[in-house]
C-alpha cells in the first residue's frame, strides 16, 4: 500500500473516530440535560402535591370543627413510602455479559430491591458512595438512570445519575442501604463467584474491595456509607493484578 492510500485511510479513521466521540459527547449532554429536566419536574410535581395536601387537609379540619380531628389527620397520612427497615442482601440480577446498561424498567428492578420509587429526592438519610467495576482489567461503566423512572417521573432512594460511578442514597427515612440493592436495581448478578454472567473458576478470579481493603463473604451485604469507595474486581490473576484498587473517590464540592 503507498504512503498517501495509508494517510488516506488513517485520516478516514481520524474523521471517523473524531465524528463518534462528538456523537458520543452530544448524547451524554442530552441525556444530563434529561435527567436534569426529570429532576426539575419532580421537585415541581412534589411542591405541588404537598400545597395540594395542605389545602385539602385544611378543608377537612374546618369542616370537622369541634369533631375528631385526629382521625382526620391520621387519614391525610404522611406521604413518604416505606424502606425496609432490612434490606436486601442477595442479589436479583441477570446473569449477562457486559458492558450492562442501565434498566429500562427502573421501577421493576427498584421493586425486585425492596425499594420504593419517590416523586422527590429523600432528604432525611442524604449521602453518596462510589462503585468501580473492572473486567479483564478494563474499567466498566456504571450507567447513569439506575433507579430512575424518566417515563414515571419517580425515582428510587438509591440511584445514579451520571456515568461517573456516585451512588446517590438520598431516602425519606433513616435505613440500610446494601451493594446488593444497588446491583439488583442495575439487574447484573453478583455473588462471592460471579459478577454478571462472568464466573469464577478456570484462572478467574472475582475480589471486591471497600475503601482498599478485600471484602470476603457475600459483597451484596456490603451496607453503604458516606463517602465510601467499592471495588468489584474480576479476571485473570494476570488482569487483576494490573488494576490500581482505589482506596477512595474525590467527591465533588457538597456531596
Amino acid at each position: 500500500m503507498s504512503k498517501n492510500a495509508k494517510s488516506t485511510k488513517s485520516t478516514k479513521a481520524t474523521t471517523a473516530e473524531r465524528r463518534a466521540r462528538v456523537a458520543a459527547q452530544r448524547e451524554a449532554a442530552r441525556r444530563a440535560e434529561a435527567r436534569r429536566t426529570l429532576i426539575r419536574r419532580i421537585s415541581v410535581t412534589a411542591g405541588v402535591l404537598v400545597l395540594a395536601g395542605g389545602v385539602v387537609g385544611g378543608a377537612i379540619l374546618v369542616h370537622n370543627a369541634g369533631g375528631d380531628s385526629t382521625t382526620s389527620a391520621k387519614g391525610q397520612g404522611n406521604g413518604i413510602k416505606s424502606v425496609p427497615a432490612t434490606p436486601l442482601t442477595a442479589v436479583k440480577g441477570a446473569a449477562t455479559s457486559p458492558p450492562w446498561a442501565a434498566p429500562k424498567a427502573a421501577s421493576a428492578r427498584a421493586k425486585a430491591a425492596g425499594l420504593p420509587m419517590l416523586g422527590t429526592e429523600g432528604q432525611v438519610l442524604h449521602i453518596h458512595a462510589h462503585l468501580d467495576v473492572f473486567v479483564n482489567g478494563k474499567a466498566v461503566t456504571v450507567p447513569a438512570d439506575i433507579g430512575i423512572d424518566e417515563e414515571q417521573q419517580q425515582l428510587s432512594p438509591l440511584h445514579t445519575h451520571d456515568t461517573t460511578g456516585v451512588i446517590h442514597i438520598e431516602s425519606p427515612t433513616k435505613a440500610d442501604f446494601t451493594l446488593g440493592q444497588v446491583m439488583t436495581e442495575w439487574d447484573v448478578a453478583l455473588s462471592e463467584k460471579a459478577i454478571g454472567g462472568l464466573k469464577t473458576g478456570g484462572g478467574d478470579e472475582l475480589h471486591v474491595y471497600v475503601n482498599g481493603k478485600e471484602r470476603t463473604g457475600n459483597p451484596g451485604a456490603i451496607k453503604l456509607a458516606a463517602h465510601q469507595e467499592i471495588a468489584i474486581v474480576y479476571g485473570k490473576a494476570a488482569d487483576t493484578a494490573k488494576v490500581k484498587v482505589p482506596s477512595s473517590y474525590t467527591f465533588p464540592e457538597g456531596e
